[in-house]
C-alpha cells in the first residue's frame, strides 16, 4: 500500500512546476543570484498578502527571529518571553540576540502561550514577548498588547507556521513585528532555507535589512554590526509561485481538518484540536494528543502512515537550555502525548480515512 507522506512536496511542486523552471531560467540567464528582481517583487507581493507596507526577506526563519528581536532592541542585558513549547530556534535566536530566555508556560488546551504567565512575568529588564503561532493559528496577541499597556515592552511574533492565519481579522505583524520561515515543508515553503520579516514600522524594516546586510544598505559602507542573511532569486521565484496559490491551499488544509475532525470523532482517546475564537487557521499542522503516543506512533509509521511529533521536548528539557531549568506542567504534560497527522493541500479523503483506520489501529491494545 502506497505510504502516507506527513507532507508531499512533490505534489506541491507538480502544481507550480513549469513557473520555476521558467523562473530559474530566467535567474540563470540574468545572473540574479542574490536579490534582485524576482525578490523584491516577492517582498512587495508577500507583504500585500500580509497586509503590510514591509517584508525584508532573509536567509531561513531563524534569522529571521533574530533580527526582528534585534531591531526592536533585545540584547545584553534585556530579557525576552517565549513559551516552553515551541521549536528550539525562538530560543536560539533570542540567545543568539544575546538577551535571556524567559519562560513560561503554555495554554492546556490550544498548546499557545499562556497570556497570564507571560504577563506575570514581565519585570524591568523585559524587552519583549515572543508568542509562537503554533500549529496554523494566532496565540491571542491583543491580550498581550493590551496587558503590556504603556510599557516599552515589543511584541515579536513568531510566525513560521501560520502563513495566511488571521486573528480577528487581523494577521501576524500587523501591530509590531514578525518572524516567518519558508523551510520547505511550512504552508508556504522554498526549496531550501528562506525566511523574512514582515512589519508597519520603517525603522524596524530600515533595521532588519540593514543587519542581514552586513550592516549596511550600500557596498562597502557598514554602519552596524550585522549578519549574512538574504534571500536568494531562486527561492524567490518558488516562494513567489507558491504565495499565489497560498490562499487556496491553505482553503484545502481547513477541508482536510475538519474532515479530521469528523473521522475522529468517534475516537474517545484522541484529543482533537482546539480553535480558539476569532482564530481563521491555516493548519500547517493537525496535532492531536493521544495515550501511549511513542507506541502509537510506531505502529502508524509501520502502517504506512508518516505521522510525527511537534515538538517531543520542551526548551527547558534539551541539551542547550537546561540552565533555564523550571517548572512547566502544561507543556510537560502534553509533550509525550502530542501527535501530528499527515496534512497538506493534496491529502485526498481516502488518504485521510486511511489515516484515521490506522490510527484506530494504534491505539489498540
Amino acid at each position: 500500500m502506497t505510504r502516507i507522506p506527513l507532507v508531499d512536496l512533490a505534489a506541491a511542486h507538480a502544481e507550480v512546476a513549469e513557473e520555476v523552471e521558467a523562473g530559474f531560467k530566467r535567474i540563470i540567464a540574468d545572473t540574479a543570484f542574490i536579490g534582485g528582481a524576482e525578490v523584491a517583487a516577492f517582498e512587495r507581493e508577500y507583504a500585500a498578502f500580509s497586509g503590510l507596507p514591509h517584508c525584508v526577506g532573509v536567509a531561513n526563519g531563524t534569522d529571521a527571529l533574530e533580527l526582528a528581536f534585534k531591531a526592536v532592541g533585545v540584547g545584553p542585558g534585556t530579557e525576552v518571553i517565549l513559551p516552553a513549547n515551541t521549536f528550539i530556534a525562538t530560543a536560539e535566536a533570542v540567545a543568539r540576540a544575546g538577551a535571556d530566555i524567559v519562560l513560561v508556560d503554555c495554554d492546556p488546551r490550544t498548546y499557545l502561550i499562556d497570556v497570564e504567565a507571560a504577563l506575570a512575568a514581565i519585570t524591568p529588564r523585559t524587552r519583549a514577548i515572543a508568542p509562537v503561532h503554533l500549529y496554523g493559528q494566532l496565540a491571542p496577541v491583543e491580550r498581550l498588547r493590551a496587558g503590556i499597556g504603556g510599557r516599552d515592552i515589543a511584541v515579536v511574533e513568531d510566525a513560521a507556521q501560520s502563513q495566511g492565519a488571521t486573528r480577528h481579522g487581523r494577521g501576524s505583524g500587523v501591530d509590531g513585528i514578525a518572524a516567518t520561515s519558508f523551510y520547505p515543508g511550512k504552508n508556504l515553503g522554498a526549496y531550501g532555507d528562506a525566511g523574512a520579516v514582515t512589519t508597519a514600522s520603517d525603522e524596524w524594516a530600515t533595521t532588519v535589512r540593514t543587519l542581514g546586510s552586513h550592516g549596511g544598505l550600500r557596498k562597502y559602507h557598514h554602519d552596524l554590526v550585522g549578519v549574512n542573511s538574504r534571500l536568494d532569486g531562486l527561492q524567490a521565484v518558488v516562494l513567489r509561485a507558491k504565495l499565489a496559490r497560498l490562499a487556496s491551499w491553505n482553503e484545502r488544509r481547513r477541508a482536510a481538518a475538519a474532515r479530521y475532525d469528523e473521522l475522529l470523532a468517534g475516537l474517545g482517546e484522541v484529543t482533537r484540536p482546539v480553535v480558539l475564537d476569532g482564530n481563521v487557521h491555516v493548519w500547517h499542522i493537525y496535532c492531536v494528543r493521544v495515550p501511549n503516543r511513542d507506541e502509537v506512533l510506531t505502529r502508524l509509521n509501520a502502517a504506512g502512515v508518516g505521522a510525527a511529533i511537534h515538538y517531543p521536548i520542551p526548551v527547558h528539557r534539551t541539551g542547550a537550555f537546561a540552565s533555564l531549568g523550571g517548572s512547566f506542567p502544561n507543556a510537560e504534560r502534553v509533550a509525550p502525548e502530542i501527535l501530528s497527522l499527515p496534512i497538506y493541500p493534496q491529502i485526498t479523503p481516502d488518504q485521510q480515512a486511511r489515516v484515521a483506520e490506522a490510527l484506530a489501529g494504534a491505539l489498540r491494545p
